[in-house]
């Protein structure tokens, strides 16, 4: 019988388990900690945004942009819901983001952990793996108190972040030992870090608007946009859009580039369109605080007239034409200079990982030795906010665990 060994238990390690055993294999699944799938409990908010129905290579992130496609051409959306369906999951699709019926992760680990045991995959939690040696076409997995002989070896370990979780990195040795190359892992779906915050004083405050990422000093050169709602924090501006742009900011900011963010506040309108809006605005009765909070929150117009040089309460009437065009310019591109992202232990993935130019994109088949495979974030690749990292899991995983019996 074939034996296969799976190091880590989270939402990639687990599917390429089940998968494994379907196709006949004795599989034993190695996690560092004390329980399988602790990360996929906090997906979502404990909901579980397990897949979108919107599936583009624009959603997915990599070195070698070509990679992720493969995978998930083979196991994509509908094949999510198909293979979560015969676990019993029933799903709740809002707008595109699928959850489990019960809006509870707890549901699709348990459905997980259902599986693995009906398949009498061996579990063996605590077991930290140290070195995996190739001798002979076979692998020897030594962990600290057991060894393990295996035909396969699947890397499922996991990127570096929210290390509360386990994730520790420890993966990146493994196979680095096997002659793998990393590109350098970065903190990614986080908040951005800007210093001096000229939001500050409007921390708490959630608004609508666009963030637009720029790298470089002399030629800027736009990184990433996203719409949404942003949350303006005593160290700079998180929310969904700032979680999206920040790979690119985190891996600029590594390299030791500048890093700068514009964020229009009044997205909703066409540029030209929000500058009239605004006009008009300053042209009723009234001074210019009140006049901006019919549009924006107290706080945030309270920034905008301290960051123009103005007055909270001098007349809209009495201001320059100047004055209002400056006004109207930094709300809809209000500059952060980005000077950090936030650490590992508050970013939801890791951008970087495993070179994936050593890896076969249609099996996850290592390059350089034959039976090691790869699953989920320890290959460089990461994904939108929205249920694309568990996808690229669910995807890396069922192929990792196929190896190549499709």
């Amino acid at each position: 019988m074939r034996q296969t060994v799976v190091i880590g238990g989270g939402a990639s390690g687990m599917t390429a388990a089940v998968f494994a055993a379907r196709e006949g294999d004795q599989v034993a699944l190695l996690e560092h900690t004390d329980v399988l799938g602790k990360k996929l409990l906090s997906t979502g908010n404990g909901r579980c945004n397990l897949t979108n129905r919107i599936q583009e290579p624009s959603c997915y992130h990599s070195e070698n942009e070509s990679f992720p496609f493969p995978a998930l051409k083979r196991f994509g959306y509908g094949k999510t819901l198909q293979f979560f369906r015969g676990l019993g999951l029933f799903f709740k699709d809002r707008d595109g983001y699928l959850y489990p019926r019960s809006f509870q992760a707890s549901a699709v680990r348990e459905a997980l952990l259902s599986e693995l045991s009906r398949l009498e995959v061996d579990i063996r939690t605590n077991c930290v793996v140290e070195e995996i040696k190739a001798e002979n076409g076979r692998f020897l997995v030594k962990a600290r108190d057991n060894s393990f002989a295996a035909d396969a070896v699947v890397l499922a370990c996991g990127g570096k972040a929210a290390p509360a979780t386990g994730s520790d990195g420890s993966g990146y040795g493994l196979a680095c030992s096997l002659g793998h190359r990393m590109i350098l892992p970065v903190p990614a779906l986080t908040g951005l870090l800007a210093s001096p915050n000229p939001l500050k004083k409007a921390a708490g405050v959630r608004a609508d608007g666009t963030i637009t990422l720029y790298i470089g000093e002399k030629e800027k050169k736009m990184a990433g946009e996203d719409t949404g709602e942003l949350q303006i924090t005593d160290y700079g501006i998180s929310g969904i859009p700032a979680f999206q742009v920040s790979r690119y900011a985190s891996r600029a900011l590594a390299e030791g580039k500048m890093v700068q963010a514009q964020v229009n506040f009044f997205s909703e309108y066409e540029k030209r369109e929000a500058k009239e809006i605004l006009a008009q605005a300053l042209d009723r009765e009234g001074d210019c605080f009140q006049n901006l909070c019919g549009l924006f929150p107290e706080k945030l117009s309270a920034v905008f007239l301290k960051k123009t040089g103005l007055p909270v309460h001098i007349p809209s009437k009495r201001l320059e034409k100047r004055k209002k065009q400056q006004l109207s310019e930094l709300i809809c591109s209000f500059p952060l200079n980005i000077t950090a992202v936030n650490d590992f232990s508050r970013a939801q993935v890791t951008a970087g990982g495993i070179n994936t130019d050593d890896v076969w994109p249609e099996t996850m088949e290592s390059r350089l030795f034959p039976g090691l495979y790869f699953a989920g974030e320890i290959l460089d690749v990461d994904g939108n906010c929205g249920g694309y990292n568990l996808q690229w899991a669910w995807a890396s995983g069922f192929l990792a665990g196929k190896q190549g019996r499709l």
